[in-house]
């Protein structure tokens, strides 16, 4: 009996793939990786940290390079009040408080969050960072209570535009008068608009840590100027089925500083490759530093 129903899960996992749409519906299925799932959460730390490659976050040469850049670009100093939009496992956040700011992380991965408090205490700044696990897109903040905030590593673009729009409004809100926003965004241009696909098996990685087969297929939607990547999981062992649609907005220069002006900054600077940032990737990305406005 055990046997007839593990067969009859894999041919459903099978007839799923089959009879896939044949293009997946923009911001369909969450229309993003499972960030707060525990066990996914953990799995995606460990690429965080990971300094083999930088897919997940910075390695830390790059990271810190970074981080000196922000200080200048956001007028930052000991004492300022940093807010770190979808923060990770808190390795910029960190970094910042022991340069003296007061930060505020928000992520909702539970293990990247837990990671960034112990991280926090290990460094001894757990009094000047502090982290909240939560959905960035339902986070309160009090209005005027930061003089910087980052939302970097194209993290904005995962979201669609109403929630950018919203995004952006209740970041400027939460800054003071001439406080800066720095958004990290793939450059337009540069992104790959070709339709692919590819396959691989693996015991181990972020889709589990059992025997595997990924599908992956990506999209390119050039009337909306989307990427959508379906990733379809089936577990071997036992024929369990995974379908994550993972969304990717782009946005013009012009969009993207038209869209920061409508939320409330009176200023946008823009440095396209990170300014000359030797990062191993700095042409793919453009940085947007908007100012909100002086009250004075």
């Amino acid at each position: 009996m055990k046997q007839k129903e593990g067969r009859e899960v894999y041919e459903q996992g099978l007839w799923q793939i089959y009879n896939r749409p044949e293009t997946p519906e923009p911001w369909s299925n969450r229309g993003n990786l499972p960030w707060d799932d525990p066990d996914f959460s953990r799995r995606m730390l460990r690429e965080h940290l990971d300094e083999s490659h930088g897919a997940a976050s910075r390695v830390t040469r790059e990271r810190l390079m970074q981080i000196d850049r922000l200080w200048s670009w956001l007028d930052l100093g000991k004492g300022s009040r940093l807010l770190d939009v979808t923060c990770g496992p808190g390795l910029y956040a960190v970094e910042f408080a022991r340069r003296g700011c007061h930060v505020t992380g928000i992520d909702f991965g539970p293990a990247a969050i837990a990671y960034g408090r112990d991280l926090a205490k290990e460094m001894r700044v757990e009094n000047s960072c502090h982290f909240i696990e939560q959905d960035v897109r339902t986070m309160r903040l009090k209005d005027a209570s930061f003089d910087a905030a980052t939302f970097i590593y194209g993290q904005l673009a995962v979201f669609p535009r109403e929630d950018v729009k919203s995004l952006l409004s209740q970041i400027a809100r939460a800054l003071r008068p001439c406080g800066r926003l720095c958004i990290e965004l793939l450059d337009q241009d540069k992104v790959n608009k070709k339709n692919s696909t590819w396959w691989f098996t693996d015991d181990t990685g972020l889709w589990g840590e059992r025997p595997f087969l990924h599908l992956g297929e990506r999209f390119w939607l050039d009337e909306i100027q989307m990427s959508i990547e379906r990733f379809q999981i089936l577990n071997l062992e036992n024929g369990e089925f995974t379908n994550i649609t993972l969304c990717d907005q782009t946005y013009s220069v012009d969009s993207m500083v038209e869209m920061m002006k409508g939320a409330g900054f009176v200023d946008v600077e823009v440095y396209p490759a990170w300014d000359g940032t030797p990062l191993y990737d700095a042409g793919e990305w453009i940085v947007y530093i908007g100012r909100t406005l002086d009250e004075s």
